[in-house]
């Protein structure tokens, strides 16, 4: 079972057989329209079924289609797309050693690493490959899907705090930049910043709570690689519904370090009422969508 079915509404699926029968159904229901097929070579193809469960939100089935049109899954992607344009950093795409999946690799600034994510757009980056059309990446939307969060309460600011923490975080891209092209001067200032912040948060940490110390976090989690734990703030919210199970899934807008994606998360894997403006905390795997040019 992948862990993230939950996510889009399949909580009630754990059985092996129960997703076998599962996918067999949404495969055989599937219309032209869901089907995608790249023909690799003269005896191999890849197929995608896009089962959609509602608007932007379902699961990807891929395998091969024999000669009789009937497709046998390999395996399964639940996904959600975002149309919000989460990043236009430098992009960098591989496949996975395992099967004919990809990695995206974005040298995101603003979030101060480099932030690997899988793609959901395979078949797209596969046949341009294939007709050796454009792969350069004009920006990505990105989605992170959790099975586990909660909702906190926002770090109350005044309108020049915003715009002082909006500058200061300019100012520190600035800096990570030249420090990544050599600038000695840069480095030694970021080295500075760090034992600074530290040294103000060892203080503040006695007499406050650290969720209002840390307004927003984006960090790696666990030993896969883009998976990551997040606080970001709620810019929008909405319901979404699985057609098949009735599950409910939020879809929150998140801003996290100056950049914005998008969370889904099951209704029942979520502690607390989600509303604009409050804060959501939670592991997710991010997935994206590459938007490439030409």
């Amino acid at each position: 079972m992948h862990k993230f079915l939950r996510t889009v509404g399949f909580s009630m699926y754990q059985k092996k057989h129960d997703i076998e029968k599962l996918l067999k159904d949404l495969t055989d229901q599937a219309e032209s329209s869901q089907i995608k097929k790249i023909q690799i070579d003269s005896e191999t193809n890849l197929c995608q079924v896009r089962a959609e469960m509602a608007p932007d939100m379902g699961v990807d089935i891929y395998g091969e289609m024999d000669e009789f049109g009937v497709i046998k899954p390999e395996y399964y992607v639940p996904y959600v797309l975002g149309h919000d344009m989460s990043s236009d950093a430098d992009c960098s795409i591989q496949r996975h050693t395992e099967k004919e999946t990809y990695a995206g690799l974005l040298d995101a600034l603003r979030v101060g690493i480099s932030l690997i994510y899988y793609l959901e757009n395979v078949m797209e980056y596969r046949e341009r490959k294939m007709n050796r059309e454009s792969i350069d990446v004009s920006y990505v939307n990105l989605c992170g899907l959790s099975i586990s969060g909660k909702i906190i309460l926002p770090v109350k600011k005044s309108a020049k705090q915003v715009e002082m923490a909006k500058v200061a975080l300019k100012e520190k891209t600035s800096l990570i930049e030249a420090a990544k092209n050599g600038d000695e001067d840069a480095i030694e200032t970021l080295t500075i910043e760090d034992i600074d912040l530290y040294s103000q948060i060892s203080r503040r940490v006695m007499k406050e709570d650290i969720y209002s110390i840390i307004d927003s976090c984006f960090m790696p989690c666990g030993i896969e690689c883009d998976q990551y734990s997040v606080i970001g703030d709620i810019l929008h919210m909405e319901v979404l519904t699985n057609r098949i199970t009735g599950e409910e899934v939020y879809d929150l807008k998140i801003e996290c370090n100056d950049m914005i994606f998008h969370v889904a998360i099951n209704r029942q894997d979520l502690v607390g009422e989600p509303e604009v403006g409050r804060r959501f905390k939670g592991q997710i795997w991010m997935m994206g969508t590459a938007k490439f040019r030409g």
